[in-house]
């Protein structure tokens, strides 16, 4: 599948990993990727795979001649899954917002270098600018 820049998805799959640990493969589709940052621990006494984060989600997708994106912060829960959820402690959102915009402008960076520029989806208002 040949995406915007003229590239193929695994390209893009490459390139997203050199990122960091922040793609999300397996919630990847053709079109469609994912990626998050679990940023802040709600409690370390639970066994590992028990414990809960705060944190984002920012999700790209596909158009013609460029990518849509949108994020949100809430809650990594037991289960796996995010919740969109207001962040209340004021030290734990500041890191989560930290996370998104340290990593924020290193995707769109890459984007530029791809030729696949970064656009607000057209439902989505973003909370945080870069």
């Amino acid at each position: 599948m040949v995406l915007p820049g003229g590239h193929f998805r695994g390209r893009y799959i490459v390139k997203f990993n050199e990122l960091g640990p922040y793609l999300r493969e397996d919630q990847c589709q053709d079109h469609r990727f994912f990626f998050d940052c679990l940023a802040v621990c709600t409690n370390i006494k639970p066994a590992p795979e028990k414990r809960e984060f705060w944190g984002w989600w920012l999700v790209l997708e596909a158009q013609e001649t460029h990518f849509d994106y949108r994020f949100d912060f809430g809650l990594y829960d037991k289960a796996g899954q995010w919740v969109p959820a207001e962040i209340k402690r004021d030290v734990d959102r500041q890191e989560a917002e930290a996370s998104l915009q340290k990593f924020f402008p290193r995707l769109e960076a890459l984007m530029n270098e791809l030729n696949a520029p970064l656009i607000p989806a057209s439902n989505f208002e973003p909370s945080l600018s870069f």
